[in-house]
């Protein structure tokens, strides 16, 4: 692997836009490398085949949205990284076109892939493939290549299928393979917790103040408190010390 960004693409769906934001955040809150992080939304692909999700055959365009070009990481929407992911690009292995978690269910391997986005036996990935039902069937098995060599292994810590695995302490990637904790029928399951967790740290957890107290987007009051410029007060103190100064 080089010094450059990791490569990050996540399946996209409008009906779930909380799970894309707690999985990135998670991402991004844990990477001990820059990140570049990117939703595979389907309006904007050249693609209009889709499944069960918007992303179930949208996944397989990584290596053309990479151009062909160096390692990318592809993750299902039900997710939550509780791991610094460039741990999980170290598993990158020359030769091999694909890493996957091979203790998983076949099914479940193109959840979480590495791409060897420029290996020959990736080229077939264009758009015009995937979007053909005849000649891409069945590729969530990673079979758009015959020689199984060329598909390579990471742990199971790193696509941990909640419900369907025994309970793994130390998981550094947790997979809601039934739904996301937010759905009341989930809620309690492994990882609930510290899906939670995530969900509240994306929203605004410190107060008004901290953040924008010292911007310049405030204006300080006579008593001494620091409010919007955009509130009522704010607007009518800006007036005033604008008259104050015109006099």
């Amino acid at each position: 692997m080089t010094n450059q960004q990791l490569r990050i693409f996540i399946g996209y769906d409008e009906r779930q836009p909380v799970s894309y934001n707690v999985l990135q955040h998670s991402i991004v809150a844990r990477a001990s490398r820059p990140v570049a992080i990117t939703p595979l939304v389907l309006s904007t692909l050249p693609i209009t085949r889709r499944g069960l999700t918007p992303f179930t055959f949208s996944r397989f365009l990584v290596p053309w949205l990479c151009d062909y070009r160096g390692w990318a990481l592809f993750l299902d929407l039900d997710m939550l990284v509780l791991g610094d992911i460039a741990e999980l690009f170290g598993y990158a292995e020359e030769g091999k076109a694909v890493i996957v978690c091979k203790e998983q269910q076949r099914f479940e391997w193109a959840s979480a892939m590495l791409f060897d986005c420029g290996h020959p036996a990736n080229a077939v990935l264009t758009p015009e493939f995937v979007q053909d039902e005849e000649r891409c069937k069945g590729p969530h098995s990673i079979n758009w290549f015959s020689d199984e060599k060329l598909i390579g292994s990471f742990p199971a810590a790193w696509n941990h299928c909640v419900g369907y695995n025994a309970p793994r302490p130390g998981a550094k990637l947790a997979h809601y393979t039934q739904g996301i904790p937010a759905f009341p029928e989930i809620r309690g399951c492994e990882y609930s917790d510290e899906w939670w967790a995530e969900f509240r740290h994306c929203g605004a957890t410190q107060p008004w103040l901290t953040l924008m107290g010292r911007s310049v987007h405030v204006v300080k009051m006579p008593d001494g408190r620091v409010v919007p410029k955009l509130s009522d007060e704010g607007r009518a103190e800006m007036a005033r010390q604008q008259a104050k100064v015109a006099s």
